[in-house]
Protein backbone atom coordinates (compact mmCIF):
# COMPACT_ATOMS: atom_id res chain seq x y z
CA UNK A 1 0.00 0.00 0.00
CA UNK A 2 1.59 3.66 -0.74
CA UNK A 3 0.17 6.92 -0.44
CA UNK A 4 2.24 9.99 -0.59
CA UNK A 5 3.55 11.88 2.40
CA UNK A 6 4.62 15.40 1.98
CA UNK A 7 7.28 17.64 4.66
CA UNK A 8 5.76 20.67 5.61
CA UNK A 9 6.75 23.13 7.49
CA UNK A 10 4.35 21.90 10.24
CA UNK A 11 5.04 18.16 10.12
CA UNK A 12 4.25 15.99 7.28
CA UNK A 13 1.41 15.95 5.33
CA UNK A 14 -1.25 13.43 3.47
CA UNK A 15 -4.31 12.81 2.05
CA UNK A 16 -7.08 10.91 3.95
CA UNK A 17 -10.12 9.47 1.81
CA UNK A 18 -13.33 9.34 4.00
CA UNK A 19 -15.98 7.46 4.35
CA UNK A 20 -18.20 7.83 7.21
CA UNK A 21 -21.24 5.97 8.77
CA UNK A 22 -18.78 3.14 8.33
CA UNK A 23 -19.69 -0.50 9.74
CA UNK A 24 -16.51 0.23 12.21
CA UNK A 25 -13.23 2.80 12.27
CA UNK A 26 -10.65 1.19 10.58
CA UNK A 27 -7.75 1.81 7.39
CA UNK A 28 -9.37 0.41 4.82
CA UNK A 29 -6.18 0.66 2.43
CA UNK A 30 -5.15 3.51 -0.31
CA UNK A 31 -6.30 4.80 -3.12
CA UNK A 32 -4.69 7.10 -5.77
CA UNK A 33 -1.59 8.39 -3.67
CA UNK A 34 -4.32 8.79 -0.55
CA UNK A 35 -4.85 6.43 2.53
CA UNK A 36 -8.46 5.36 3.02
CA UNK A 37 -9.88 5.13 6.11
CA UNK A 38 -13.87 4.44 7.10
CA UNK A 39 -15.02 6.27 10.32
CA UNK A 40 -18.19 4.97 12.19
CA UNK A 41 -19.30 8.75 12.44
CA UNK A 42 -21.90 10.51 10.25
CA UNK A 43 -20.84 13.58 8.31
CA UNK A 44 -22.59 16.10 10.30
CA UNK A 45 -22.00 18.31 12.63
CA UNK A 46 -17.80 17.43 12.34
CA UNK A 47 -18.33 14.02 13.80
CA UNK A 48 -16.43 12.46 10.70
CA UNK A 49 -14.05 14.98 11.13
CA UNK A 50 -13.13 14.40 14.83
CA UNK A 51 -13.39 10.93 14.47
CA UNK A 52 -10.38 10.81 11.69
CA UNK A 53 -8.28 13.15 14.01
CA UNK A 54 -8.95 11.03 16.87
CA UNK A 55 -7.96 7.97 14.84
CA UNK A 56 -4.96 9.14 13.26
CA UNK A 57 -3.91 10.70 16.81
CA UNK A 58 -4.37 7.49 18.65
CA UNK A 59 -2.75 4.91 16.20
CA UNK A 60 0.17 7.42 15.80
CA UNK A 61 0.54 7.78 19.16
CA UNK A 62 0.26 11.72 19.51
CA UNK A 63 -2.07 14.06 20.73
CA UNK A 64 -4.82 15.13 19.13
CA UNK A 65 -4.04 18.86 18.76
CA UNK A 66 -1.28 17.59 16.84
CA UNK A 67 -2.98 16.55 13.86
CA UNK A 68 -5.19 18.94 12.29
CA UNK A 69 -7.11 18.73 8.89
CA UNK A 70 -6.14 21.84 6.69
CA UNK A 71 -8.13 21.30 3.40
CA UNK A 72 -11.74 19.17 2.98
CA UNK A 73 -13.46 19.99 5.85
CA UNK A 74 -16.66 19.39 3.98
CA UNK A 75 -15.34 17.01 1.48
CA UNK A 76 -14.55 13.22 2.12
CA UNK A 77 -10.97 13.87 0.47
CA UNK A 78 -8.97 15.69 3.20
CA UNK A 79 -5.54 16.68 3.58
CA UNK A 80 -3.77 16.03 6.84
CA UNK A 81 -0.94 17.32 8.42
CA UNK A 82 0.75 15.60 12.05
CA UNK A 83 3.25 16.62 13.83
CA UNK A 84 5.78 14.96 16.45
CA UNK A 85 5.98 11.67 14.27
CA UNK A 86 8.31 10.50 11.38
CA UNK A 87 7.94 10.18 7.96
CA UNK A 88 8.71 6.07 8.81
CA UNK A 89 5.89 6.04 11.78
CA UNK A 90 3.65 7.33 9.65
CA UNK A 91 4.52 4.67 6.78
CA UNK A 92 3.79 2.56 9.11
CA UNK A 93 -0.31 3.25 8.76
CA UNK A 94 0.03 1.31 5.51
CA UNK A 95 1.14 -1.52 7.82
CA UNK A 96 -1.74 -1.77 10.29
CA UNK A 97 -4.90 -1.72 7.40
CA UNK A 98 -7.73 -3.55 8.89
CA UNK A 99 -7.26 -3.63 12.47
CA UNK A 100 -8.84 -1.16 15.37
Amino acid sequence: MTFVITEVAWGLRFTVLVQPRASRTELSGAHGGALRLRVQAPPVDGAANDAVIAFLAETLGIRRRDVRIVAGETSRSKIVDVAGVTRAEVEQLGMIIGRR
